[in-house]
């Protein structure tokens, strides 16, 4: 099982939506990083669930506990002390017992059919095991740090909704009536996260398989739900001429080579070109609605209907926003470190 990333830093994620808790270990970070805890707790309540009416009303605290990594310092700050730096985040609003019909039949959409034979039927079949949503939780707490890191270095990351539905958002009022629209139909809604890293200086990366790009699409698709990524102009791209997606070079006032325009979202041949790195990521509808679907029985092996149980996004885009961040960051400060 896949669950690790890293060149320089080494993250792995463990546990499962339902185990007594999940956590991370992050390897390789700086000795010497401050820690802002009160940032790091405002960076993960955006992710957490049962914070509004459009999301799962499934209540986590996603509070990390420390168990190592950190020094207090004499001010009483978290510094980091040079060791791994290990995290959970205990699962206290869990009912498993809505998934008990989920041991004999798979939900469309999901992992659940795919797990079940991988794993040969010893699957955590609770709402998706390891495969759930609930493990970008410690992924949000790796790269909250990973985002801290980067900001002594004179780096930013930032992402916000972009699309909802396939429909351009301007407020958080607009795209609140599209998933309200779609939760009151018993039904679910996808859309696009856009994500822009400020601060890069140019050379980062490399070419073939090492590249920006490919780094930072290795951690996204670690994201549940993730569908599609594309870089800077990406797939408008294939419908331009050269002599429009071309970025033309000039220089800034302090001599520094620079684009006029960003089609290549800040990377040429996998290295960074010291613009900003601009990328859209599209999250599929969430696959748990309150429809009944068509499904099969593993005892029977006949077809069977199901309506999912249990507390789930009717749009996991808002909540996504700070994770697709969070992937962004791991990403970078491994290719700069």
């Amino acid at each position: 099982m896949a669950s690790t990333f890293g060149n320089k830093i080494k993250i792995s994620i463990f546990g499962q939506s339902h185990s007594t808790a999940i956590g991370m270990s992050l390897d390789n970070i700086p000795a010497g990083m401050i820690l802002d805890e009160e940032k790091l707790k405002a960076f993960m309540e955006r992710r957490a669930p049962g914070r509004s009416l459009t999301s799962t009303q499934r209540k986590e605290g996603d509070e990390p506990e420390f168990l190592s990594g950190f020094m207090e310092d004499d001010a009483g700050r978290l510094v980091t002390c040079g060791a791994p730096i290990s995290a959970i985040i205990r699962n206290e609003d869990a009912k498993s017992e809505d998934y008990d019909e989920l041991k004999d039949m798979p939900r469309p959409g999901h992992a659940d059919f795919t797990a079940h034979i991988k794993y040969g039927g010893f699957e955590d079949y609770r709402s998706g095991g390891h495969l759930s949503g609930r493990l970008t939780a410690p992924l949000c707490v790796a790269g909250g740090i990973a985002i801290q890191v980067l900001e002594q270095l004179g780096i930013t990351v930032s992402a916000e909704i972009d699309e909802i539905g396939g429909k351009k958002i301007g407020s958080w009022d607009e795209a609140e009536a599209l998933i309200e629209e779609a939760k009151t139909d018993g039904d679910s809604i996808g859309g696009i996260v856009r994500c822009i890293v400020k601060g890069m200086h140019a050379g980062i990366g490399g070419p073939i398989f090492d590249g920006v790009e490919n780094r930072i699409s290795q951690v996204v698709f670690g994201i549940p739900a993730v569908k599609g990524i594309e870089f800077g102009a990406g797939f408008q791209a294939s419908a331009m001429k050269g002599s429009e997606n071309n970025d033309p070079y000039t220089v800034d006032d302090s001599g520094n080579v620079i684009t006029e325009t960003n089609n290549a979202g800040g990377i040429l041949g996998g290295i960074s070109t010291g613009g900003d790195i601009v990328f859209r990521v599209a999250f599929k509808p969430t696959p748990s609605i309150a429809k009944e679907q068509q499904s099969i029985s593993y005892t029977d092996g006949e077809i069977a209907n199901i309506t999912v149980k249990g507390r789930h996004d009717p749009c996991i885009v808002p909540r996504a926003v700070p994770v697709v961040e969070a992937a962004a960051a791991l990403a970078i400060l491994d290719l700069i470190l």
